[in-house]
């Protein structure tokens, strides 16, 4: 009896250790190299960003300050060994984070962005490319139909299946008034952030197999909308309630449905008319944290979604606010 007692409790220690063992990388990447924590609220600058404007889509490399996507923090530990994903708007910002945590957590990557893109597209290329994984890069406008429907028979083809999709592109423009709202961005908003989002997921469900997952990039603004951004918070709303709804369509096949609601985050957006003409400084600033996330901090969300990890759950949206509360 006290052999058997012995190896039992041998089993269980050596279980949880592990256990353990299998966390600590992202551990050590949530807290820092050493694995201590941080501070939240000084782990990155919180100085007001500087006003600052680019044409739209805008490129993340001649931001100021770049954005960090994780490319010099991200440390993976095979938790997509084998994926095969394709993220739209991969190119930079919280995409682009999700892109490179998914090749070094060992999944190949199809990447879709606008053509005018190119140089971040490249880049982050060449970042899932060292980490031993495939890119494929699909440039094209997702307000056009069938470029949507292409996209992701093309992704399929070339990656060799599908297993994670993540609908992350979007349009915004601030206004201070629906007078200002013009028909063709109003338009365009909804065709980048909700149509194309349709036509992708229609699209892809028939490739996807049990274990699959669909993870949608909604906001703050589906439950707190702010004035100015009237048009994309309409569609962000949209994209909460279309993950809600398709999550319970497809439980039956295995494959589940989920969304990140970001709050505050540094991205090419925010230059690219994503913020009102000398409100630049105030960009996060209004956060409990007192800063604006970094598109980093949004990727290991993206990366448990993906996973069979939380293989439960389903139909739901996660907030990612610094602090206010929403979600």
């Amino acid at each position: 009896m006290t052999t058997g007692t012995n190896r039992r409790d041998l089993l269980k220690y050596a279980a949880i250790t592990g256990a353990v063992a299998a966390s600590a990388p992202a551990a050590a990447q949530a807290g820092g190299e050493s694995g201590t924590p941080v501070d939240p609220q000084t782990k990155y600058p919180s100085e007001p960003f500087a006003e600052q404007k680019q044409p739209w889509p805008a490129l993340q490399r001649d931001m100021k300050p770049v954005p960090d996507c994780g490319e010099k923090s991200y440390r993976g530990s095979a938790r997509l060994a084998g994926r095969k994903a394709l993220v739209t708007g991969g190119d930079s910002g919280i995409g682009r984070a999700a892109v490179i945590a998914f090749a070094r957590e060992g999944a190949d990557v199809a990447i879709n962005y606008h053509p005018s893109e190119e140089p971040d597209a490249q880049d982050v290329a060449a970042l899932i490319r060292d980490a031993g994984r495939k890119a494929v890069l699909i440039p094209g406008d997702l307000t056009d139909q069938a470029f949507c429907v292409d996209l992701v028979g093309r992704a399929n083809s070339e990656l060799g299946g599908l297993d994670i999709l993540v609908n992350n592109a979007a349009y915004q423009q601030s206004k201070d008034s629906i007078a200002e709202v013009s028909f063709e961005q109003f338009d365009r908003t909804l065709k980048t952030n909700l149509y194309a989002m349709f036509w992708i997921t229609k699209t892809a469900i028939p490739f996807m197999k049990p274990g699959s997952a669909i993870i949608n990039t909604a906001s703050v603004n589906s439950f707190s909308p702010e004035k100015e951004l009237l048009d994309y918070a309409t569609t962000k709303g949209g994209i909460a309630i279309f993950t809600k709804a398709l999550a319970k369509q497809l439980a039956k096949q295995g494959i589940r449905v989920n969304a990140v609601a970001p709050g505050p985050v540094w991205t090419p957006l925010q230059v690219a008319g994503g913020q009102l003409p000398g409100k630049m400084g105030e960009f996060g600033q209004d956060t409990p944290l007192g800063r604006a996330g970094q598109p980093a901090e949004l990727a290991p969300l993206y990366v448990l979604l993906a996973s069979g990890e939380l293989s439960f759950t389903d139909g739901s949206v996660f907030g990612a606010n610094g602090g206010t509360g929403v979600v």
